[in-house]
């Protein structure tokens, strides 16, 4: 009797705990949470075969002296990563502020979209700049990006964090917490887009 009841104890508190693999915190919907999965997983495949098979030539090359070479979109998306998870982290650690709520302006998809948008280009802070990065190869890049992609993917699956009614300021945009998850997976497409048009250039090396 004594074993039983422990035992019915023990998975009591597993489940309270989560540990039981049941996530029991509502602050984002599943649907909300397998968006965000499927960006962060879609975008990392996406920068892997942009980037793979890739001649030095080609890795080097650039269209013109001020724009980036396929190494260097590497390099930034790499180190942005990094940069960017920060900024989620101390917005996370902060306590929540749901009354500015109101401030946000943007729906998720909308925000991903704006992100995306080529059309509108700005300046990368010199933290991130590619020569700033402290890469020194792709290979050496790409394993950095990979091994921080895969711990931000590992926190969406298990999170029981309340990233909608944390909500922050970035330039003139409010957004919540779950939706700076979302720039961060939008912003490695927005570079890898741009390494496949350094890809599609007239000048680009065939091999």
């Amino acid at each position: 009797m004594l074993r039983r009841t422990t035992g019915r104890l023990l998975l009591l508190l597993l489940v309270i705990t989560g540990s039981a693999g049941t996530i029991v915190n509502n602050s984002i919907s599943k649907a909300d949470r397998k968006y965000a999965l499927n960006l962060m997983k879609e975008s990392q495949k996406d920068l892997v075969k942009a980037s793979k098979g890739l001649s030095e030539a080609q890795l080097e090359y650039k269209a013109a002296p001020d724009r980036w070479s396929v190494k260097e979109c590497v390099y930034h998306i790499a180190a942005s990563e990094k940069m960017l998870w920060g900024m989620f982290e101390n917005a996370m650690k902060a306590a929540p502020n749901p009354e500015k709520r109101t401030e946000i302006k943007v729906k998720d998809e909308e925000l991903v979209m704006m992100v995306k948008d080529r059309s509108k280009k700005n300046q990368a802070p010199e933290p991130i700049q590619p020569k700033n990065t402290g890469y020194k190869n792709l290979e050496g890049a790409l394993a950095d990006f990979k091994d921080t992609r895969t711990a931000h993917i590992r926190y969406m699956r298990t999170s029981t964090e309340d990233m909608r009614n944390r909500v922050v300021q970035l330039g003139a945009n409010w957004m919540d917490c779950y939706q700076l998850y979302l720039l961060i997976g939008a912003h490695s497409q927005r570079h890898t887009m741009q390494l496949n048009e350094v890809k599609a250039a007239a000048g680009f090396p065939k091999e």
